[in-house]
């Protein structure tokens, strides 16, 4: 074979950008229901055959984390049998599909625009296919750009995932305000406890139509990943794994020459000569670091903030809360830049730290805020500084080590469980954030929930600060190949 004698930077980003869109797949997917929801909630309100209640809608706004958690639990497995190029593919597919489906869940069996109980259960279907998607993204992309990155900038190009993703939120927070045009969400009233009704006033446009349109968008720039990833070369370290040696070469011969593209492949297989080697091959503790990694990112409480955006700032009394929640997104991948541009100089541990630290202010900030009378731009104020903190630490610093922490032998298993465990959680979080941020008591009515919610996941912030303290190995400058015997050598062996 005529292997290239010079690596190429254009190649590398050029593969490393179609990977990417993987990311910004994930950020649309899971954020375009901040600004579908309660259109979403003021149709099923509607449903003859059942009482959609605050619970069910929890759920449904959180049902594609279902398929998250299976998409990212069977990721280690079509990771190592389909590779990770086929298996962005696939995943690809069922983003697509999703969009379509949620767009028009009626399609062949339903009346159109009459809820019912049947039609929820058929969303929330299409819904946990693009979760699927989302959960295999979630895992393959970040591992396909570690195994492709040079280790001096690996770091960097994981991170430029993470912007992806909150790039896709910014898009889609866009986009739905967009759709929504001088139209107005749904005027939602509490008639008791658990039971809502939707008010006459409210746009009826907003109610059959724009949720629609918000969850049909996503079907452009799903098409778009498919084709495009079809082109791109398989990761050099799966092709090594399956003894597809030549190509390894010439795909890392085309990133950095062919005189460092044997070195790396020589330092590949000498790491993955056991192919068959168990999970806990390299200790307990190696996994624990990684899932507890993934616990932690979400159950700091982040997606409840973005999955919720415009209901929280609504409840804020501030303004137009869509053009708020798009300021939230502006700051976020400004702060998500702060962590590209200086995970390689200042590492991994010192962002989590400072990251988790500053979003415990945030949070503590807006628990307060429900407990005394303050200008309504502090608790505004507070929840920016709380998710800018999360950008630049707990985002892509998360993403990056579960990318580059396990040793190549049971990196696909590996990061499924962890993935699967970030999914768990997510789902948890989410699913339990608008009855938690709903609770009333005594005099303070709904703002008790507003406070504990907040002051909850504050608390876990401090925590997640000390674990990476105490726990998390610094990870900055060492190839995939050293972190085999990193875990080797805390493990005894």
């Amino acid at each position: 074979m005529n292997y290239p004698q010079n690596g190429s930077k254009t190649y590398l980003f050029s593969i490393v950008l179609v990977a990417v869109l993987g990311g910004l797949l994930f950020g649309y997917d899971t954020a375009v229901i901040s600004g579908a929801e309660k259109g979403l909630q003021a149709f099923f309100l509607g449903a003859k055959d059942f009482v959609y209640t605050d619970t069910i809608h929890g759920i449904t706004s959180s049902s594609a984390l279902l398929g998250c958690i299976i998409g990212s639990a069977i990721s280690g497995f079509f990771a190592s049998y389909f590779g990770r190029k086929r298996s962005l593919a696939i995943a690809g597919v069922f983003f697509f599909l999703s969009a379509l489906g949620s767009y028009y869940p009626e399609f062949m069996f339903f009346d159109h625009g009459v809820p019912s109980a049947s039609l929820l259960v058929a969303f929330n279907f299409y819904r946990i296919i693009g979760g699927i998607g989302v959960g295999l993204a979630s895992a393959i992309c970040p591992m396909y750009i570690a195994e492709v990155a040079p280790s001096n900038i690996r770091g960097t190009l994981v991170s430029w995932n993470q912007f992806a993703i909150i790039f896709g939120q910014l898009v889609v927070y866009f986009v739905n305000f967009l759709i929504l045009g001088e139209h107005t969400q749904p005027i939602i009233e509490k008639i008791s406890e658990t039971i809502y009704q939707v008010s006459d006033k409210s746009d009826l446009w907003t109610i059959q139509t724009g949720w629609r349109y918000m969850f049909g968008s996503e079907a452009f720039v799903a098409g778009v990943f498919t084709i495009l990833v079809c082109l791109v070369p398989e990761s050099p370290r799966y092709l090594a794994l399956v003894g597809k040696d030549e190509k390894a070469l010439m795909v890392l011969s085309h990133i950095n020459g062919y005189e460092k593209a044997k070195e790396v492949l020589s330092q590949i297989k000498q790491t993955v000569e056991v192919k068959s080697e168990k999970l806990f091959s390299f200790g307990v503790m190696v996994i624990f670091v990684g899932v507890m990694l993934s616990v932690f990112q979400q159950a700091v409480g982040i997606n409840a903030v973005l999955y919720y955006a415009p209901r929280i700032f609504e409840s804020m009394n501030m303004g137009n809360p869509m053009v708020q929640t798009v300021i939230m997104g502006i700051v976020n991948i400004t702060f998500t830049l702060v962590a590209v541009f200086s995970v390689e100089k200042l590492g991994r541990k010192p962002l989590l730290i400072w990251g988790s630290i500053g979003m415990a202010v945030g949070a503590f900030g807006v628990a307060a805020s429900n407990l005394v009378e303050v200008n309504p731009l502090v608790p505004v104020i507070s929840i920016m500084v709380y998710s800018a903190s999360f950008m630049f630490s707990w985002g892509p610093i998360c993403w990056v080590l579960i990318a580059e922490i396990f040793p190549n032998t049971i990196r696909s298993a590996a990061v499924a469980i962890a993935v699967a465990f970030q999914w768990i959680f997510n789902f948890i979080v989410s699913s339990t954030f608008v009855p938690m941020y709903n609770m009333t008591l005594g005099d303070m009515g709904d703002k008790f929930g507003h406070m504990f919610a907040y002051a909850l996941y504050g608390v876990i912030c401090i925590v997640a600060a000390w674990f990476v303290a105490a726990l998390v190995p610094e990870t900055k400058g060492k190839t995939l190949e050293d972190m085999t015997n990193l875990w080797r050598k805390r493990d005894g062996k």
